[in-house]
C-alpha cells in the first residue's frame, strides 16, 4: 500500500520558519506532480504550492516569495520550506502526490494525514 506521512508542523511565532516534509512509501513506479494544500477552520482547502516531475513550481499568490517547495526524487520526499510566517498561514497542511503504483500501474492521487501549523502574533 502506498502511503504519505507528513511531519514538521507545530507552533511558531510570526516571522519564524518551519519546514514540512511528506514521505511517500510503498510500491511506487513513478511520482508525477507533488503539492501542498492547506485548510483553515471554516474555509475551503486551497492550493499552496505544486512541483512537477520536471521541477517546475507553482505558488499561491499569498505565499509567493515566502514559501519554497522542493522534492527529493531518490527518497520520494516532498518539502515545504516556510519562511516569514504570518498568523494568516495558520491551517492544517496536507501534502498531495500524483503517482503511478508499481505492479498494477494504477494512477492515483493520495493525501497525507495533515499537519497543523499554528502561527502566533
Amino acid at each position: 500500500q502506498v502511503q504519505l506521512v507528513e511531519s514538521g508542523g507545530g507552533l511558531v511565532q510570526a516571522g519564524g520558519s518551519l519546514r514540512l516534509s511528506c514521505a511517500a512509501s510503498g510500491p511506487i513506479f513513478k511520482i508525477n506532480s507533488m503539492g501542498w494544500y492547506r485548510q483553515a477552520p471554516g474555509k475551503q482547502r486551497e492550493l499552496v504550492a505544486q512541483i512537477s516531475s520536471g521541477d517546475s513550481t507553482n505558488y499561491s499568490d499569498s505565499v509567493k516569495g515566502r514559501f519554497t517547495i522542493s522534492r527529493d526524487n531518490r527518497k520520494n520526499i516532498e518539502y515545504l520550506q516556510m519562511n516569514s510566517l504570518e498568523p494568516e498561514d495558520t491551517a492544517v497542511y496536507y501534502c498531495n502526490v500524483d503517482l503511478v503504483v508499481g505492479g498494477t500501474n494504477n494512477h492515483l492521487q493520495l493525501w497525507g494525514q495533515g499537519t497543523l501549523v499554528t502561527v502566533s502574533s
